[in-house]
């Protein structure tokens, strides 16, 4: 009595970070745990006054495919922030919402990925390192995962060039996030058009993972969305997930949506009425009202813009450093990160996730984030301005 699929899966990566460091004590005092990229803003306060105007629906079963009022919020956001066309999306086709992007991220290949034939599995493209749920949810699909290595010689995303037609006739998912976790790196239109234009010429889907979107430093990422539209006037073949976690510090109230491709949609629409987790109507409300505010998105980058102009003060030309053009995350090169997450942590009290737990090696054994260390720029400035002295102190 076992799914087997499971014992395919590596263990999730702050497990692994439990394990590497138990029995490990840090030095006495404060300690700093840069290792999750959970927000710790305060979310605005829009978010408990909108629940508590709606608590009379608390007693109201919510509707899979959510209120008409946040799908239309949703879509009179993605024109402003894209650029979009009036015309451009329908919010009766063109969204749903999610109970987190997560849940969608690893529900959406079991609409598309299809069942094995001639004894070949389909496979599900995935950066390297990788969102471990992209592979939890193309291998319990039945798929087989493959690792693309985003390495600094590719930019940091996987190089599109390298992809053989053999591969992308097999494909039935590309995952890609666009600005990336861990590295920042964001995928410009070029990139994003040649992305799209192999899901279609060999009919997969590209999903494109933009929940950091809203987090970025010199200038905003473009979206796979209005790329799709320029280049086609459609969004066939392509999903773009969107989340108020990090958007709005609004880990807690798990909403997000998906949008794209209505034919898809539709086809998800039917598998969620089977067992997803619905937003209940009141928190609902809230999102669709922090979809329609701007200014307390605009705070929240501005301080994530100053933890990196603290970082780049504290950190200079040490470890590889560049500023992430998006997201909050450091990607340190350290020379090994397992054996530098052990130091930090033994003489420094600072905690921090190996880039290897977050990549797969290849054949050969290479595992593309061995170097690396990836630390949240999460906490309040003075909390991380004493964290990155530890860090200086301790690798310098």
């Amino acid at each position: 009595m076992w799914n087997q699929r499971l014992d395919r899966l590596q263990e999730f990566p702050f497990r692994r970070l439990a394990k590497l460091l138990s029995g490990i004590d840090p030095p006495a005092g404060e300690t700093f745990d840069l290792a999750i990229g959970e927000p710790q803003h305060e979310p605005p306060p829009l978010l408990a006054e909108t629940v508590a105007r709606h608590a009379h629906s608390w007693n109201r079963y919510p509707p899979v495919d959510g209120t008409r009022e946040f799908r239309t919020a949703v879509c009179s956001w993605l024109r402003r922030r894209y650029g979009l066309p009036s015309d451009a999306l329908d919010p009766d086709r063109h969204v749903l919402p999610l109970a987190g992007t997560k849940e969608g991220l690893f529900l959406i290949p079991q609409v598309v990925v299809p069942e094995a034939g001639a004894g070949a599995r389909p496979l599900v493209l995935v950066p390297n390192p990788v969102y471990a749920v992209y592979v939890g949810a193309g291998v319990l699909a039945g798929a087989e995962p493959v690792y693309l290595a985003a390495e600094q010689k590719t930019g940091f995303l996987p190089d599109l060039d390298a992809l053989e037609p053999e591969l992308l006739a097999r494909t039935a998912v590309f995952y890609l996030c666009s600005p990336a976790n861990p590295q920042g790196t964001i995928a410009d239109r070029d990139y994003l058009a040649r992305a799209l234009r192999l899901a279609r010429a060999f009919d997969f889907l590209l999903v494109v993972d933009e929940c950091y979107a809203e987090i970025w430093d010199r200038a905003p990422p473009p979206g796979a969305l209005e790329v799709a539209w320029a280049e086609s006037r459609s969004f066939d073949n392509l999903l773009v997930f969107h989340s108020l976690s990090k958007r709005s510090s609004a880990a807690g109230l798990r909403s997000g949506f998906v949008a794209g491709d209505p034919e898809v949609l539709r086809g998800f629409l039917r598998l969620r009425a089977y067992g997803a987790a619905v937003q209940p109507l009141p928190l609902m409300a809230a999102a669709t009202a922090l979809w329609n505010d701007e200014a307390h998105v605009e705070a929240n980058r501005a301080r994530y813009r100053r933890k990196i102009d603290l970082a780049e003060r504290k950190i200079g030309n040490r470890f590889g450093f560049y500023r992430p053009p998006g997201g909050f995350f450091l990607w340190l090169e350290v020379g090994d990160g397992e054996a530098a997450a052990v130091r930090l942590w033994r003489e420094g009290g600072v905690r921090a996730l190996p880039g290897a737990y977050l990549a797969v090696p290849d054949a050969r054994g290479h595992n593309p984030a061995r170097a690396y260390l990836r630390l949240a720029l999460v906490h309040e400035e003075a909390l991380l301005e004493r964290a990155l002295e530890r860090l200086v102190a301790v690798l310098g």
